[in-house]
């Protein structure tokens, strides 16, 4: 059962469970009569072998109200890429599959690079950057719409919840930011967002001050949620990050941009499953211990760009409060599961907690120690400052390569 709680800051939309889906529907149907929507699905190319994809394709068949679909695809060869475009032909939409490393797009990659205004590493951030410019080539979409591909409770209950908010012309949203409840079947899952970033948001209070982006950070109930709508006029000037602190970082950009009256959250289900990361705790370039590396890099840039002061000693008092105020709330979440019904491993939750403590330490030896580091990919309004021809080029690229490869 769903609550009504206003949190002052941003606009909370619940799910009260009072109307159909076949009532948003309608509507949306009704909206994109004048405002094209459409949908980013950055994807690899194993996540197509996975239980969770053919639910995802078969949900969005149903859906009638997109306008396009766009698949960004990573990690492919030349027969992936076919492979994955009879895999997608599913699909009821107009869309188009973008095979992320074809000889085109890779040629527009060195373009980028010889300009200085390459990413600086592939990954999600990359893809959606891409998926995002091809996006703002088509010049035909009002409304947009990201998730990912990994979701094995998918329904296109979703992303009609995900993308209602934005596409409601009598509505003042820009930015559309999902969230919901991370249970199992019989146990409490959101690691990163429980043990890392809600106890990190209180001790950065505690230890900097209550800054505006923090309260702002803290009004999200699943800030790492990587689902999100939004109104496409605000692209040009979107700033993605390139490392895994894509869904802090887009936050950072709605608070950078636009007032909060702008900006919502809204319940798009009632329980979320997904591909579960490694802690990987032995090594600091994978699964959740760089997840957590680097959206605590995200969170150090953007209030140091905002003002606050970092030194060795804040980010050893950081990491002492992080601590203590991390396992303040891991007694509140054993409380929570065992008065449910659910499991929880209070050693394994610790063992995460002392590993969050570390990279704590490390991204803020990180900052201190590469005050250059500009790891944000340039904004598309910059790219094309810098070459006005490229996004027409990019456009082009995509439908060669799915012209050519059938």
């Amino acid at each position: 059962m769903s609550d009504f709680h206003q949190n002052g800051n941003i606009a909370t939309l619940h799910n009260l469970r009072a109307r159909p889906l076949d009532e948003m529907t309608y509507e949306l149907e009704t909206f994109a009569q004048n405002r094209k929507m459409s949908l980013i699905l950055p994807c690899l190319y194993s996540e197509l072998e996975t239980d969770a994809m053919p639910n995802i394709l078969a949900e969005l068949s149903k859906v009638t109200y997109l306008h396009r679909i766009i698949i960004g695809l990573d990690r492919a060869n030349e027969a992936q890429f076919r492979h994955a475009k009879e895999f997608f032909k599913g699909l009821n939409q107009k869309h188009i599959v973008i095979w992320n490393d074809s000889p085109r797009m890779l040629d527009l990659g060195k373009r980028l690079d010889e300009l200085g205004l390459a990413p600086s590493e592939p990954g999600k951030g990359k893809n959606v950057w891409s998926s995002l410019g091809y996006l703002m080539s088509c010049q035909d979409s009002a409304v947009m719409a990201l998730h990912d591909c990994d979701i094995l409770t998918y329904t296109n209950e979703l992303l009609a919840r995900l993308i209602y908010p934005v596409a409601n012309p009598n509505f003042p949203y820009q930015v559309a930011k999902g969230f919901y409840a991370r249970v199992g079947d019989d146990k409490l899952n959101g690691r990163v967002t429980r043990l890392l970033v809600s106890p990190l948001l209180i001790a950065l209070k505690k230890v900097v001050g209550d800054k505006d982006y923090i309260v702002f950070l803290r009004s999200f109930r699943y800030p790492l949620s990587g689902e999100f709508a939004m109104r496409t006029g605000i692209l040009p000037d979107l700033r993605i990050p390139s490392d895994w602190g894509l869904e802090i970082g887009v936050l950072s950009e709605a608070w950078r941009n636009l007032a909060p009256k702008a900006v919502c959250q809204v319940e798009i289900c009632d329980n979320y499953d997904h591909k579960h990361q490694d802690l990987s705790p032995e090594d600091a370039s994978a699964g959740l211990s760089r997840m957590s590396t680097d959206i605590c890099k995200a969170i150090f840039r953007k209030l140091a760009a905002d003002g606050t002061v970092f030194t060795s000693n804040i980010f050893r008092t950081l990491k002492a409060t992080y601590y203590r105020t991390a396992l303040d709330l891991l007694e509140a979440y054993h409380a929570d599961a065992v008065m449910n019904g659910l499991a929880i491993d209070r050693h394994k939750e610790e063992q995460a907690i002392e590993l969050f403590a570390e990279n704590i330490m490390r991204a803020g030896n990180f900052f201190l120690e590469n005050p250059h580091e500009t790891p944000f990919i340039p904004t598309w309004n910059r790219v094309h400052s810098a070459d006005p021809d490229f996004l027409a080029d990019l456009n082009a690229a995509a439908a060669a390569d799915d012209a050519e490869y059938v």
